[in-house]
């Protein structure tokens, strides 16, 4: 039977409409299912220990388990990226970033998505600013004198990092081409070696955040320079930032947030956001992010988005200004 040409095109129009409708009713009931949260690191570090911590909150909130799923592996933690990138957009994958996932395309090749085109922003979680730590065999007190000390000494001061491409490697070369010092950078596979081997002196400096850091430092077992906020933490009031130290923009954080991929229903990404700033606002919640030293932080999705562009754009231009090569 041959249907006249305006029913036809009435019945088309409502079929090519389904789809839409079919997201928006499942946006609508969301999550009906269990939830998965990747980490693109190991168990057991501190992204790690974020992610359950926030899942365990989301999982109360929604009334849906939320189950962290790790996928170590790659440059920079690429294969738990991309994972999430590559997943349905329907909210029941989702990826704990981190600064690694902004740093990764410009450090190595083909690692499988874009930080900013495939991820849905969802909400900034918590962050932390790196202090510069030596071992007090250094004979410097401030920066400018490690600067000074590091070129009278090229090659023969050594600072550590968990892994190439992570947040104290790309400090450390920051401050590397910002004075021309000749500084050699040893990689660690995790903060735990690297802040042994700087206390036995095997590595003579090291940016980080963690609190067995801060509490080496107020057992004189290590000597702080700076911190790499823009403005002094009220906890080490007696110690200058590094622009206060002589180098304007130089501020480096260390974050954690939850994206989504790229399509997700916004109605999805605004009802995870609501949920997980709920769960930050608890007291409980910010005692537990200050014990792996870092501090919440509660905004949009756009917070997050603007977040990701801006450490995507800065690291990918020191790479290149730096002309830094992996091993």
């Amino acid at each position: 039977m041959k249907l006249p040409r305006r029913e036809f095109l009435h019945l088309a129009a409502g079929a090519a409409a389904l789809p839409a409708v079919s997201r928006i009713a499942r946006a609508q009931t969301y999550p009906t299912r269990p939830i998965k949260m990747i980490v693109a690191f190991p168990p057991g570090g501190p992204t790690d220990t974020l992610a359950r911590l926030t899942a365990e909150r989301l999982s109360v909130s929604l009334g849906q388990t939320v189950i962290v799923d790790n996928r170590p592996g790659g440059g920079g933690g690429s294969v738990g990226s991309k994972a999430a990138a590559t997943a349905d957009p329907d909210g029941y994958t989702l990826l704990v970033a981190s600064p690694s996932m902004a740093v990764a395309p410009g450090l190595y090749r083909n690692v499988g998505y874009d930080p900013i085109k495939s991820f849905a922003s969802v909400v900034m979680v918590a962050r932390s600013h790196p202090i510069l730590v030596v071992n007090p065999a250094v004979p410097a007190k401030s920066v400018q004198e490690l600067v000074a000390y590091a070129k009278g000494n090229p090659g023969k001061v050594h600072f550590g990092s968990p892994g190439f491409g992570t947040g104290p490697h790309l400090t450390g070369e920051m401050l590397k081409f910002r004075t021309g010092i000749d500084i050699v950078h040893v990689p660690y596979r995790g903060n735990a070696p690297a802040v042994n081997d700087l206390l036995a002196g095997q590595i003579q400096m090291y940016f980080e955040a963690g609190p067995t850091t801060l509490q080496l430092v107020e057992t004189g077992k290590l000597r702080v320079l700076a911190v790499t906020s823009e403005r002094r933490n009220p906890k080490m009031s007696d110690v200058p930032t590094m622009i206060e130290s002589g180098f304007p923009g130089f501020v480096t954080s260390y974050w954690n947030g939850v994206v989504a991929p790229a399509g997700t229903p916004e109605s999805i990404v605004n009802k995870l956001n609501a949920a997980i700033n709920e769960g930050l606002k608890s007291p409980d919640m910010q005692a537990s992010l200050a014990k792996i030293g870092m501090e919440s932080t509660i905004g949009a999705p756009q917070d997050l988005a603007a977040l990701i562009a801006a450490e995507t754009q800065k690291w990918t231009a020191l790479v290149k200004a730096a002309n830094i090569k992996l091993d």
